[in-house]
């Protein structure tokens, strides 16, 4: 019975920080390059609704492929990770919708940067602490790949609407 309950904890651990980190990293991604591509509000708002629903059930349907690949995980283990995934990949993106609709943009974007690194930190810090690892290492590599995949978001919205507008 126990052991059953800690594996269910961790599937729901692996859903919650899968769906986490993946929602933070895509939807500033898109909300970015189409800031810089249009710079229209109703683009950025559109593209993190179709984010929030395509994406969170793209990637839960990907966890649960994923985890019934790996053949070790009951039924019930492998839908409560799509379940978690789902749920929290969605949620998590709404959540910038909330700067974008109170915000001018470019002040939404700021600030769902901030909140967006914010979060992964958070997140990623206590990574570090569960596996006795060097918490400012983890932070720092997780944070280094999100601005990454921010300033590379950036320059292909820019190109875009260089090449095409």
């Amino acid at each position: 019975m126990v052991t059953g309950v800690l594996l269910v904890v961790g599937q729901i651990k692996v859903g919650l920080s899968f769906g986490l980190t993946s929602s933070i990293i895509t939807t500033l991604g898109l909300m970015i390059g189409l800031n810089a591509g249009t710079g229209l509000k109703l683009a950025v708002l559109g593209g993190i609704f179709t984010i929030a629903i395509a994406d969170a059930l793209s990637d839960a349907l990907a966890m649960h492929v994923s985890e019934e690949s790996e053949n070790i995980h009951s039924e019930k283990e492998i839908w409560v990770s799509t379940v978690s995934t789902l749920l929290s990949k969605f949620a998590f993106a709404i959540t910038f919708v909330i700067p974008v609709l109170l915000l001018d943009l470019q002040t939404a974007i700021s600030v769902s940067i901030i909140w967006g690194f914010a979060a992964l930190g958070l997140l990623s810090y206590f990574i570090a602490r569960a596996q006795n690892k060097t918490a400012w290492k983890v932070v720092g590599e997780h944070l280094g790949i999100a601005l990454v995949v921010v300033i590379i978001s950036n320059y292909v919205g820019e190109w875009i609407a260089v090449t095409f507008a």
